[in-house]
């Protein structure tokens, strides 16, 4: 084995050798960079050496740096997948699927979505089989049957299985096929969403269709990926959390040694971010004067924002992705390299790639979005719940003009509504009073930083009500924009206005959105001739051209696109339904989906109380373990109770079902497993008032509990070892214990 030369590395530069101490420093708590007692490297050394200081380092054994290079020239690099797509036979490494009867995968694309639409529409139009015609054409000639099929697959499996699917989110939602695969439940014609936002032949990239699930059971769904196509060739995808300017700023302060007021002090200098994101610090430094003057005058300030510089878009720690899954079609170890995560959503470890999900994208590997949303988990139990008794709701096909609906939306009464929780979106909600589905859909979309910056929320409100009059920056556009009252709302609507005065396919519109949105002028620039050279040609005046390009090219960014706002508002128009109609089911299930968020499950009590329901206490004979309607109130959930494990109440249930209603505090000891005895789940069910029902007072029971259980323990251990039997002697089973103990006085509520 012949002798090689390799050097540790840690950073690329020697000159990122501060940095990289600072940084782990700062993975170390309670760490400061003065420290000697903590992990540090000894030397500058560990950076990317170039190959003459190599040569110089291992002078005396050149044979070893030509090993090293004779391994790397043996090395296979990745190619960068930066080609187009349709151009090669396999241009994506998309695992294989076997259509049934012998059928290619286009040819049972194309049976499952002639299918799905006679399921959707019964007779198809001509409208409809020209679209569809159109879109089968572009999935087919781009080579994404496969992908489509694989998504249907998916989601097929997850409606048999009774797991509840998101109608639809992203662009996805524009295409007719995804809507007869069932993939979507968005009826495309109806809301006129546009298919080329989806996928578009002249802008050759993979199609991206989000999958929304009930929360819960969303691991369902990929351990079947994980059966279906092998779990070697599955993983989810890894994320990681970079250091912005403001966290630099307290972290350089904290490492340097500086109190933490110091560093607070110098982030409430900065400057408020841009559409939810931090500036970086030099730009920081140009917008804010006073950090700026900080930074000039304050020895401490300047150290302190020179380290925050260096550490700035390091990666902090990695996680993982909320909704990324990767499928390879052989085992991904062939691509990329892995590694365990712990998921901090349930602590479980999880295999996940070491290459985030740009990364994964540009090895050609099939990258989807699995979200777990709980809002589907809430409009699955109240459904359930309802249907218990008796009432059968089908939330899939409400009608869109529910008059108590939209009025809950009117008097901002959206606690718990999917989308309109927050203040802004309660204000909005109010002053726009939706009447109709449109509004709600310009409802999720106007609350979005650069709309509100701009202004285009109040606009619609106003036109809405008739305070300001509708106009349209040219009567050709009234088709366009009819629909939001003159006011440009979403990408879609940028994309149909090129069509219109310039001329444009709607494949050449969506890479005029796309540059647009890059804000790039060199990008951009071509893009305006060919708008202005357009419009022209179609006699339109060259100055209105230019002002129309301006008008559209913010927009373009800062807009929604149509189907994601679709796809939202029909979530937010579900469960403000089912809020409206049925508010204490409802409110039962949205209590369940929060009970171990020790913040959010209050928040919705007092919500409760708001709306006038009441919330029964926990109770050791009348609880389930979720929070569940009891005619017009809620009966708290014994699972909600804090310390109390889901294996103990599931416990307590099932005694109370096999043995009857407890009776007393020695009775429901000697009934339920032994398990459940412990001091902090009976405490816990104490302090709540579980036990409340049996005459007991919360501070007898509390402070005397022991004195009964712990002999019934005794008891039961003795039996379950059979020393009654074999000896005699001892407290029989069963023997009533004094319970005097526990009636004593009761807690002062005003202490």
């Amino acid at each position: 084995v012949p002798l090689v030369a390799t050097n540790d590395t840690h950073y690329t530069d020697k000159g990122h050798a501060r940095a990289h101490d600072v940084l782990l420093c700062i993975q170390q708590p309670g760490k400061v960079l003065a420290d000697t007692d903590r992990l540090k490297f000894d030397t500058q050394e560990f950076y990317v050496k170039p190959a003459e200081e190599m040569r110089e380092l291992f002078r005396e054994v050149p044979e070893a740096c030509d090993a090293t290079l004779e391994i790397a020239d043996s090395c296979e690099p990745i190619p960068a997948l930066e080609r187009p797509l349709v151009q090669h036979d396999e241009p994506l490494h998309v695992p294989g699927f076997d259509p049934p009867d012998g059928k290619d995968l286009e040819g049972y694309l194309r049976t499952l979505a002639e299918e799905g639409i006679v399921r959707r529409y019964g007779a198809s139009s001509p409208e409809i089989r020209q679209r569809l015609e159109h879109e089968l054409h572009v999935i087919c000639s781009m080579g994404f049957a496969g992908y489509f099929v694989i998504v249907w697959d998916l989601i097929r499996f997850a409606r048999e299985h009774g797991i509840r699917v998101g109608p639809g989110r992203g662009s996805a939602a524009g295409s007719l096929v995804s809507y007869a695969l069932g993939i979507t439940d968005l009826d495309p014609l109806r809301y006129g969403l546009i298919f080329e936002r989806f996928l578009n032949p002249e802008r050759k990239l993979m199609p991206d269709i989000d999958m929304d699930f009930d929360e819960r059971r969303r691991d369902e769904v990929i351990r079947y990926v994980g059966d279906r196509y092998g779990h070697d060739q599955v993983a989810q995808i890894i994320t990681f959390q970079t250091i912005k300017g403001k966290q630099g700023i307290r972290d350089a302060a904290r490492v340097l040694g500086f109190p933490a007021s110091v560093g607070d002090r110098l982030c409430k200098m900065y400057p408020p971010s841009l559409l939810g994101r931090d500036h970086p610090i030099d730009k920081a430094l140009e917008l804010s004067r006073e950090l700026s003057e900080a930074y000039e005058k304050e020895p401490e300030a300047k150290e302190i924002i020179d380290t925050a510089r260096e550490l700035e878009g390091l990666r902090r720690e990695d996680s993982v992705h909320a909704a990324g899954v990767v499928i390879g079609d052989k085992p991904l170890v062939n691509y990329l390299p892995l590694k365990l995560a712990k998921d901090s959503r349930d602590d479980t470890r999880r295999i996940v790639t070491q290459f985030d999900m740009h990364g994964v994208e540009d090895l050609g590997l099939l990258k989807m979005d699995f979200l777990g949303l709980r809002n589907l988990s809430v409009i699955e139990d109240t459904v359930r719940m309802l249907r218990e008794t008796g009432i059968d709701v089908d939330v899939d096909h409400l009608p869109l003009d529910d008059a108590a609906t939209y009025e809950l939306y009117g008097r901002g009464d959206t606690t718990g509504i999917f989308q309109v929780e927050g203040a802004g979106m309660r204000s909005l909600a109010r002053d726009l009073q939706p009447s109709r589905f449109e509004d709600l859909m310009a409802l999720m979309a106007l609350i979005r930083p650069g709309l509100l910056g701009m202004g285009q929320h109040t606009e619609y409100v106003e036109r809405k009500h008739g305070r300001r009059p509708i106009t349209y920056p040219h009567p050709d556009l009234e088709p366009v924009l009819r629909s939001t009252y003159g006011v440009i709302v979403y990408q879609e609507q940028v994309m149909q206005i090129a069509e219109v005065m310039a001329g444009y396919s709607m494949g050449q519109a969506d890479l005029l959105r796309k540059a647009m949105g890059k804000k790039k002028r060199e990008e951009l620039a071509p893009h305006q001739e060919t708008f202005i050279r357009g419009a022209v040609e179609k006699g339109y005046p060259e100055r209105l051209a230019r002002e129309i390009f301006d008008l559209i090219t913010p927009f373009a960014d800062y807009g929604f696109n149509v189907a994601h706002a679709c796809g939202y508002a029909m979530i937010s128009y579900q469960t403000a339904y089912l809020k409206a109609h049925h508010p204490v089911e409802y409110m039962s299930a949205l209590l369940t989906s929060v009970k171990d968020d020790k913040d959010k499950k209050p928040f919705y009590l007092n919500a409760c109380r708001l709306m006038e329901i009441t919330v029964l206490p926990p109770d050791v004979n009348a609880s389930d373990i979720d929070f569940t309607p009891r005619g017009e109130e809620v009966r708290y959930g014994l699972s909600a109770v804090r310390n109390v494990g889901a294996g103990a109440v599931a416990q307590i249930i099932e005694a109370r079902r096999a043995k009857g209603a407890f009776t007393t505090f020695s009775d429901f000891c000697r009934k339920v497993d032994a398990g459940v005895l412990h001091k902090k789940v009976l405490e816990s069910l104490i302090l709540a008032g579980a036990f409340d029902s049996l005459g007991y007072t919360r501070r007898g029971l509390l402070e005397g509990y022991e004195k009964v259980a712990g002999p019934i323990v005794a008891e039961r251990r003795a039996e379950a070892a059979g020393q009654f039997s074999l000896f005699g002697g001892g407290q029989a089973p069963g023997q009533e214990i004094d319970e005097s103990v526990l009636h004593g006085p009761e807690f002062d509520k005003a202490q």
